[in-house]
């Protein structure tokens, strides 16, 4: 087996990374009680903390450059942005129901496009000037490109405080709906933006339109012809083992179409994830299949999360943040929340069809949108450099405040937005 500088196999660090996450489950499953993905962000942060104080305060240790080579030996580009994406996207499709988001696809669709929009270019501005203030070394457009990849958001911890507070289940296939398709649509623009920061070239709204609609309309309609033979393939058998590798086929055929001819595999992905959930579950699995399918994706789709969350983490000791970063991750928090509640403001309130009916539907898409394990594995696909270690803070302190501190007063909040609902701006004048 071939193996990489440090002596270590592909297979070495993927089991490292696995067995970490294993570990860390469990430790939070007897000990901490926290939900999952809380509980593996929180261990992850106060271990990277600690390692970082042994780094500093006991100079026989050097972490930070252990850390430094083995995530070297990780190609992030081609493991996240051709793997794991993949992978996130079709399993989160699958719980979205189809029949809900056709009754919401106004909002879902403004908040998946315009939202997304508007996110990416409130947060480029926002940091580019906290940027200039702290005369940090990044160019204007890379500002933009951690814009795109903020804007994603993260549905699987929200959707079960939603249930537990017995929120308007129109409002759930909102905020589901949207956050599959606007991570499509942000890795989207995220990849247009990086592009541009790449080549030097000045960003063009036109060619940026132009790019976006090849590889938004390539990808849906990759992502219907994939779905519709898995789905086909599906409905000819009652096999549970073989319609799971179907599934599988699915995603890695189907992404590796996209690559080949250039055009939104995350999109893609989520199309075919939304077809065969809706109508491949409804009338081509038996009920043991469907169990086995739904389960057997339920299960990548937590261990990949775990991974990216290890992942930042690991970066986190590596890079040992100093000044710079630790101000540019405190500046994402009130810079990204600031850009959600616009774009939801835009999404649903300029639009009166538009606006979700439930009482709190604005508060809980505003504090409910967190980010996670998407934004996380496009800020690890970027670049080595100065620029992709001050992003990556960034993104880190975003993402952490999201999971620790949105996520654990969400169901605080939807409470009061029932208690002090919206006006109906439909009824107004």
């Amino acid at each position: 087996m071939h193996e990489t500088a440090g002596g270590l196999s592909p297979f070495d660090l993927a089991a490292m990374l696995v067995v970490a996450s294993a570990f860390l489950g469990w430790v939070n499953h007897h000990f901490i009680k926290l939900p999952h993905v809380i509980g593996l962000t929180v261990m992850g942060a106060v271990a990277a903390i600690v390692l970082l104080l042994t780094n500093e305060f006991v100079p026989a240790v050097t972490l930070d450059n252990q850390v430094a080579r083995l995530l070297e030996e990780m190609d992030f580009t081609q493991t996240l942005l051709q793997g794991m994406l993949s992978f996130l996207l079709f399993a989160g499709a699958l719980h979205v129901d189809l029949d809900r988001l056709k009754a919401d696809w106004l909002p879902v669709l403004l908040l998946s496009t315009l939202g997304v929009i508007v996110s990416t270019v409130l947060v480029g501005f926002a940091m580019l000037g906290i940027g200039v203030l702290l005369d940090l070394p990044i160019a204007p457009i890379w500002y933009f490109v951690f814009g795109a990849l903020i804007a994603p958001t993260d549905p699987v911890a929200v959707l079960g405080v939603l249930k537990e507070e017995r929120v308007d289940e129109s409002l759930q296939a909102s905020v589901a709906g949207e956050s599959l398709f606007n991570d499509g649509v942000g890795i989207v623009v995220f990849t247009i933006l990086l592009g541009a920061a790449l080549t030097g070239q000045d960003f063009s709204l036109t060619e940026g339109a132009r790019l976006f609609a090849i590889e938004a309309g390539g990808g849906i309609v990759v992502g219907l012809l994939a779905g519709w033979l898995g789905y086909r393939a599906m409905r000819s058998m009652d096999e549970y083992a073989l319609e799971v590798t179907i599934s599988l086929a699915v995603v890695m055929g189907g992404y590796a179409l996209c690559s080949a001819i250039h055009v939104s595999g995350p999109l893609a992905m989520a199309v075919a994830g939304l077809l065969i959930g809706n109508h491949g579950v409804t009338y081509a699995m038996s009920d043991l299949t469907r169990d086995y399918v739904i389960k057997f994706w339920e299960v990548v789709d937590e261990l990949l999360n775990s991974v990216l969350f290890l992942l930042i983490g690991l970066e986190m000791i590596a890079l040992v943040p100093g000044v710079p970063h630790t101000l540019l991750a405190l500046a994402a928090v009130p810079v990204t929340l600031a850009a959600r509640a616009a774009a939801v403001t835009v999404s649903t309130k300029l639009v009166p069809a538009a606006s979700p009916k439930a009482d709190g539907a604005w508060t809980v898409l505003w504090w409910g949108g967190l980010r996670g394990g998407i934004s996380i594995a496009l800020a690890l696909s970027l670049p080595a450099g100065p620029v992709r270690d001050l992003l990556l803070a960034a993104t880190f302190g975003a993402v952490l405040f999201s999971v620790l501190v949105q996520r654990a007063t969400l169901g605080r909040v939807i409470e009061r937005g029932k208690a002090h609902p919206e006006p109906d701006l439909t009824k107004l004048g």
